[in-house]
């Protein structure tokens, strides 16, 4: 027998235990020392419901049934025509959903053979263990991670649950309550003091709107599906306007016909630990904030065809909210996916007194396409005080290019390249969506502590509109890329065009 290096031994001699435990049946969370289901609660998909055909999975020892969705599978889009979106520009993916309250193992059976393995966001360093078709990882509390199995196509969308707390009575006055099963309800107009609940176990296929209402919830863990409306005939998933006391909790939404998840000049908003997935549609955005103040959205999950987290100034007729600023909005701890095209944007549409406090932090964007984070101001707004800070953005050297289609049959013929999405923009000009005649101003954003995971980095660009239309004050504070720190703009590949004043790339300040 030839001599083996003791580290080749170790890997070996782990692969075969691995390896007996699956033969012989017994799951991997009963391995010595592996988290148990224990604090598991799975709850079994409905009666009839679709489910995914790639995957089976297990989460501490407990059958978890995958659901079925779609996705974009490449990067081709047209300015709304008067048809869908063709199928043959989409794939199958799969997701999942249960509660934990610890750690657990997972275990997905891939029904292709696999060949490679990543387990994203990166920030996590998961390292899964591979035995065949078999895969095996451990997740330490209750997050939201991709599987990517031989690349990007036909991902798992996994999502852990804490657990859930005021849970409604179903007959509580106010509260329409959808247990587990199967419910066609159209759409569901909500007034101020209701609730909408949906049961884990529950998919609800139908939209939810508000206007004016106070005091309103929309929660649970089961699916909100808006699969049966054709576009535009739906509003989204979730569309609500002139609305305060706000309060989105825990549901996973599929499908959206356009924007998923929208707010249109709302107040004391907390949108927390929702999931959006299967977004496939022409201008399936995924988190629209639209002249509203005071929102929190915290601990989501977006993967978004178009833009996925967004901040809009919109004017649209008579009941426009074109008065009310953008201000006082946090993104944190969200995990976003965008297929065609910001993963976090102001704008385009910037009809607004002003867009200001603003922050994106502490959130991974694990595949982006056009660009990672986006000032794209094309309206009269006063934008300023803007701040993205610990924002990890992997890219890999598998990224497709984004084209726009100009023929109905025209098809989608870029194979993966060189290409990479710009990483950050800010940017004054009139573009298709402007409908103020006066430009606005960009001031005090700032870019701290943005890690970069990519083949090398990823151009970026900052330009004014003219003398009174500029911008000024960019701080790039602790940019780094794949571990290595950036500290001038020539190595950040920073282009610095007209009417920009007052910019600084510099290392990351010591909190000591």
């Amino acid at each position: 027998m030839p001599h083996l290096h003791p580290t080749t031994v170790a890997t070996l001699v782990v692969a075969l235990a691995i390896a007996g435990l699956l033969t012989r049946g017994i799951p991997m969370g009963a391995e010595p020392g592996a988290p148990d289901g224990g604090n598991v609660v799975v709850a079994p998909a409905p009666q009839g419901e679709a489910l995914c055909e790639d995957y089976t999975l297990r989460v501490g020892g407990k059958e978890v049934p995958v659901y079925a969705c779609r996705v974009s599978a490449m990067p081709f889009n047209q300015v709304w025509p008067g048809y869908q979106r063709p199928l043959d520009q989409t794939e199958a993916a799969g997701f999942a959903y249960w509660g934990m309250s610890g750690p657990v193992r997972i275990e997905v059976e891939s029904k292709r053979p696999v060949q490679a393995v990543v387990v994203r966001p990166g920030n996590l360093k998961i390292n899964a263990a591979v035995v065949g078709n078999r895969i095996a990882f451990n997740l330490d509390r209750p997050r939201q991670v991709v599987v990517e199995v031989n690349g990007m196509h036909q991902a798992l969308h996994l999502f852990g649950n804490p657990p859930e707390t005021d849970v409604p009575a179903k007959d509580a006055p106010g509260v329409r309550y959808f247990g587990p099963g199967v419910h066609q309800v159209g759409r569901i107009n909500l007034e101020s003091q209701q609730t909408v609940y949906i049961a884990a176990g529950a998919v609800v296929y139908g939209s939810i709107h508000a206007n004016g209402a106070k005091n309103i919830r929309i929660a649970g863990r089961g699916i909100l599906d808006v699969a049966p409306f054709e576009r535009g005939k739906g509003g989204g998933a979730v569309r609500l306007s002139g609305c305060s006391g706000v309060v989105i909790d825990g549901i996973v939404m599929r499908d959206p016909d356009v924007w998923c998840c929208a707010l249109f000049g709302c107040r004391e908003a907390a949108i927390d630990n929702v999931k959006l997935v299967g977004l496939w549609r022409y201008n399936a955005d995924g988190i629209d904030i639209c002249n509203s103040q005071d929102v929190k959205v915290s601990d989501s999950f977006v993967r978004a065809y178009d833009d996925a987290l967004v901040l809009k100034g919109l004017k649209f007729g008579k009941n426009s909210f074109d008065d009310r600023p953008v201000r006082n909005v946090r993104f944190s701890r969200c995990t976003i996916w965008c297929d065609w095209g910001r993963a976090m944007e102001i704008g385009a549409e910037t009809c607004a007194p002003e867009i200001a406090d603003v922050l994106f932090e502490d959130c991974d964007i694990v595949r982006t396409t056009h660009i990672a984070m986006d000032i794209q101001h094309g309206d009269r707004a006063a934008v300023h005080d803007i701040r993205f800070e610990n924002i990890r953005v992997e890219m890999d050297d598998r990224n497709l290019e984004p084209r726009m289609q100009n023929e109905k049959d025209e098809r989608y013929d870029a194979a993966p390249g060189n290409y990479l999405p710009l990483l950050l923009v800010a940017e004054i000009r009139g573009n298709s969506y402007s409908k103020d005649a006066q430009r606005g101003t960009i001031a005090k954003v700032l870019f701290r502590n943005i890690a970069v995971t990519a083949p090398h980095m990823p151009d970026s660009y900052l330009s004014g509109f003219d003398a009174e239309h500029g911008i000024t004050g960019v701080t790039i504070e602790g940019l780094s890329l794949n571990g290595k720190a950036v500290t001038d703009a020539a190595a950040a590949k920073l282009s610095i065009r007209k009417h920009v004043s007052e910019v600084q790339v510099k290392a990351a300040v010591s909190s000591k």
